[in-house]
């Protein structure tokens, strides 16, 4: 399967108050609110930070409807029913929560890989990890592949470990938010009388207005760790950085020519990808390569509101452009250990 998108179809919460079929309205208390959950609309918006966390754990997003008014969606990362479009199960959450704990008990502990465990893997899942590497390259598994022609599964799991050390957080942290779009696709999907075409979702996340459309494919993609871990949605995010992020950008980077400076832009505020990487991000630590399907983890701090720019760049050296485009192969993540003292 080449993850090209088949057939588009985007979904919009409408401006109904309630669905057409005689169904009791779920409520939620936040804060000293009750307010009425999903696909309920609320004329102002509500006093709440989206994410918000209620006094049981469970989790909820708001979103904007078509017409301006508000949403509330239940959004909690938890172990669900079963998820298995080979089986028509196309709504379960699927387990969201789980850590191969066997292959790399550090991650599973402290939400970061171990260096030594990443050095010595010779296996995940009880695949060898070349022959992970030889399907998760381009015309494999997929068209455009799960990681580029020179990098290697464990290269890749080595580059972004460092990325994510040098945020300060945790792979999990940065699964989190993805899996919230998820659950947002599953709610939105399962209320098939508010599915529209050719628009847009917008979500409020810590203070941004996130852009979200997904679409399906014509089947669904196999995963190169052999579990039940399947892919059959495209989905893209992003957001309109403010001036004030901007300018730093263009004043920080003015060395970098237009293209090169809009490209920078671009992928501090844009991911296209797929369900399957916020699943893979917590389960391995694993934001695909460097392929169109890639979700950096810089761009997912930037996008979701984890880290400003301002924080990013002084995370990296004021060196973004080259953080967000090195492939990291196994020849520059020894470099990059070198260059920190790091190495074996």
């Amino acid at each position: 399967m080449n993850r090209i998108p088949i057939l588009v179809f985007i979904l919009l919460v409408t401006a109904s108050l309630v669905r057409a079929q005689a169904v009791p309205v779920e409520e939620v208390v936040l804060g000293d609110q009750t307010y009425p959950l999903y696909p309920a609309v609320l004329s102002d918006k509500p006093d709440i930070p989206s994410p918000v966390t209620a006094v049981d754990g469970a989790e909820y997003v708001v979103c904007l409807t078509r017409d301006g008014k508000y949403t509330i969606i239940p959004v909690a990362v938890e172990n669900g029913d079963s998820l298995d479009y080979r089986q028509r199960l196309w709504y379960g959450k699927g387990r969201q929560l789980q850590v191969d704990s066997l292959d790399f008990p550090t991650l599973a502990a402290t939400g970061l890989h171990s260096d030594t465990e990443l050095w010595q893997a010779t296996e995940i899942t009880g695949r060898a990890v070349e022959e992970i590497t030889r399907t998760g390259r381009p015309e494999q598994y997929s068209g455009t592949g799960f990681m580029a022609h020179d990098e290697d599964i464990v290269s890749v799991l080595k580059g972004d470990n460092v990325l994510v050390s040098r945020l300060g957080l945790t792979h999990p942290e940065l699964a989190k938010p993805l899996f919230h779009v998820f659950n947002v696709i599953q709610a939105v999907m399962k209320d098939a009388g508010h599915k529209k075409r050719g628009e847009d979702q917008r979500l409020l996340y810590n203070g941004r207005v996130l852009h979200l459309r997904f679409w399906g494919a014509k089947g669904w993609q196999e995963s190169i760790f052999d579990d039940e871990i399947l892919g059959y949605w495209q989905i893209e995010i992003r957001r309109e950085l403010d001036p004030e992020e901007i300018a730093f950008v263009s004043q920080r980077y003015s060395a970098l020519d237009d293209t090169a400076r809009a490209e920078l832009i671009r992928q501090l505020s844009f991911i296209h990808t797929g369900e399957m990487v916020p699943f893979y991000i917590m389960r391995y630590g694993f934001y695909e390569g460097h392929t169109d399907y890639r979700a950096d983890p810089i761009a997912l701090a930037s996008l979701f509101g984890l880290r400003t720019i301002q924080e990013i760049n002084e995370a990296f050296g004021s060196d973004l452009y080259t953080a967000l485009s090195k492939h990291h192969t196994p020849e520059s993540i020894i470099q990059d250990l070198s260059a920190e003292g790091k190495q074996e």
